[in-house]
């Protein structure tokens, strides 16, 4: 039994899955969105989002242990076909990407579901983005009770403006008198002209 075991198992021994979790977090710190799976992007989400955690405190003992979880990979550019050394994940990490986020109390990644499907186990492909430095934040949830006396007095509203609408075409309808009357002086203005329509002249 898989008692108290969390996480995806990912076809891959537990050293291999820190190894791609590792790689994958490194990669999206270093070039701040990656292509992968559905499965793959929802295992790194929370694990890079607790990481920017850790950047946005700062200090030398959440550095030290950023890199004792993560790792810390050189930044490498190609200028004119030679690498260049741009600096470190981590360095962008707590320099770049903390700052960044200060003002956010989480959710600093997305995934956007692409259309694409891999060539081979036809798995659906994804793109894990941060969340770029003006990204609005998202709106706050109303509580279910604001949200029930809103329903109310809509429903106010609504019986009030139908009560109205009712009263003005009250006024419109005739008794039932005025029908009556009506209708007998339809009858006799017909059977006028049946009369006098049935007489010959001799």
């Amino acid at each position: 039994m898989r008692h108290r075991v969390a996480g995806r198992e990912l076809s891959r021994t537990s050293a291999h899955r820190l190894a791609l979790r590792r790689n994958l977090a490194q990669s999206l710190i270093e070039h701040e969105t990656i292509s992968t799976t559905i499965q793959k992007a929802k295992e790194i989400k929370p694990f890079v989002e607790k990481l920017i955690t850790l950047a946005k405190k700062g200090s030398l003992q959440y550095r030290r242990r950023a890199i004792s979880v993560l790792g810390d990979r050189s930044i490498v550019a190609f200028e004119d076909g030679e690498p260049v050394e741009k600096g470190t994940v981590i360095g962008k990490l707590f320099s770049e990407l903390g700052p960044r986020y200060l003002d956010r109390s989480g959710g600093y990644t997305r995934i956007i579901r692409l259309s694409l499907r891999r060539l081979g186990d036809n798995g659906q492909v994804v793109l894990l983005q941060l969340l770029g430095k003006d990204e609005p934040l998202k709106k706050e949830r109303r509580s279910p009770g604001k949200k029930r006396a809103r329903k109310r007095a809509g429903q106010a509203v609504a019986t009030g403006t139908l009560a109205e609408g009712e009263a003005a075409e009250a006024p419109a309808e005739t008794s039932p008198q005025t029908t009556e009357a009506g209708a007998e002086s339809q009858e006799g203005a017909s059977a006028e002209p049946q009369a006098g329509g049935t007489e010959q002249p001799k």
